[in-house]
């Protein structure tokens, strides 16, 4: 008889591969993997670890049933099992009562999600989401030295310790360049984020973090300075102002002044701006060399270079001469406006349209974070053409708009066809699709 299943651990089946040992042991999605030879595993790493071995016992419970599966296989031999979520306990919670925390600049009645305050090294090794390393418990280091879990990704905003504390207001926070020497004692890596809050950690402490970020490279494998993002629904606290071109063109300025001086001697720029500097100042974007292996590309760096190259070496065919609108966010409506240029001489009437974001207001102006509403006050009435094309970004792993509209209310609502595109290329397939 299987022994009593902990009930904390939710490691729940979310598909199973066709073709696979899952498959061919009748494992079933909403199944439950509640212990791995008489362990229960805690997240998706512990999951790996634990089935890497030739003989395998999977405790499952299937409803109120529980019963155990016995397996051999070939070493490492994946079970081809697909999981609801990557952690099977509870996610660990940000600590922090951050400046200029996002998630907690939400409108009321968002769903829980958009507020989760994740900060779980866990997350952080599988799909690079940043952590502070202020709630790392006895035990953590010890793990992810054993596991080799590199590279992890750090928001460290600040090397100075009162500033850091003062940015996190958690009296834990100041320790991060211990931490940092530390995970570099036992060769894990990381890269690093810095918020740039103007009149926090800008000018001389920015100097400073990323000087002390070089002296700790290949530890510190790259480092993305970001603008912070300011929301019309910030509560109140300590005063943080949004970005200005003027302290672009100050970062800007430094991040290449600190790439110039480190580059002969690391063999890296190391430190890389967001795309938003160059966007606000006007500056031309970096090369495609100088953003080398793109190490920050999920903090939003180098994606616009990516676009322009992308455009670029499209090879478009005559396109039906009908009127199609491209939709985005304010910041990206230049870069938008290349492919548009592309399109009109291959034949197609494209145009551009810039909403803003009345939604989340404040600064907020990517694309990323256009809602369903903001898309339909901004659009209809308009002439569209034939129809409307938006970045794929704008919609969630769900399908929705980040204010729950689906895409199907808004085609109904604005009453032509909407295509979701994520690259240049999808778009030019879509004007020919819309014929």
């Amino acid at each position: 008889m299987p022994a009593e299943v902990p009930q904390q651990y939710l490691a729940r089946v979310a598909d199973v591969i066709v073709g696979s040992i899952a498959e061919e042991v009748e494992i079933l999605p909403g199944d439950v993997v509640a212990m791995i030879n008489g362990e229960a595993p805690s997240d998706y790493i512990a999951y790996r670890f634990a089935v890497a071995d030739e003989e395998v016992t999977l405790t499952i419970q299937r409803g109120d049933e529980c019963f155990e599966v016995e397996i051999e296989k070939d070493p490492d031999e994946d079970l081809g099992i697909v999981f609801e979520h990557d952690v099977f306990d509870r996610v660990r919670s940000c600590q922090n009562n951050c400046v200029f925390c996002f998630e907690s600049q939400m409108p009321a009645g968002m769903r829980p999600s958009l507020s989760l305050r994740d900060d779980d090294f866990r997350l952080s090794f599988l799909h690079g989401n940043f952590l502070t390393l202020t709630n790392l418990r006895p035990g953590d280091l010890a793990r992810i030295v054993r596991e080799r879990l590199t590279p992890l990704y750090v928001s460290i905003h600040a090397t100075d310790a009162d500033v850091r504390r003062a940015l996190l207001r958690n009296r834990k926070a100041g320790e991060i360049l211990a931490q940092l020497r530390l995970l570099g004692e036992h060769e894990i890596q990381v890269h690093g984020q810095i918020v740039l809050c103007p009149g926090w950690n800008d000018g001389p402490v920015l100097a400073r973090t990323l000087a002390d970020l070089a002296a700790l490279y290949p530890t510190v494998l790259s480092v993305g300075v970001v603008p912070v993002g300011l929301t019309g629904y910030r509560p109140e606290g300590p005063d943080v102002r949004v970005v200005t071109p003027n302290d672009a063109e100050a970062v800007l300025d430094l991040v290449s002044r600190v790439q110039a001086e480190v580059l002969p001697t690391l063999g890296t720029r190391l430190v890389f701006a967001a795309d938003e500097f160059y966007l606000m100042t006007g500056r031309p974007l970096p090369s495609d060399e100088a953003y080398e292996d793109y190490a920050q590309a999920e903090n939003g760096i180098g994606l616009a270079r990516r676009f322009l190259d992308d455009v670029a070496a499209l090879d478009i065919p005559s396109l039906p001469a009908q009127t199609i609108t491209l939709a985005t966010g304010i910041l990206a409506a230049p870069l938008v406006e290349t492919l548009a240029v592309r399109l009109r001489a291959a034949g197609a009437d494209v145009r551009v349209a810039a909403v803003p974001n009345h939604f989340y207001g404040g600064g907020v102006s990517v694309a990323g974070l256009l809602t369903g509403s903001d898309l339909l006050a901004a659009l209809r009435g308009r002439d569209l053409g034939a129809a409307l094309i938006l970045p794929a970004i704008t919609l969630n792993a769900d399908g929705l708009f980040l204010d729950d509209m689906t895409p199907a209310g808004l085609e109904a609502a604005l009453d032509l066809p909407l295509y979701f595109c994520a690259e240049p290329v999808e778009v030019i397939s879509a004007v020919t699709w819309n014929k």
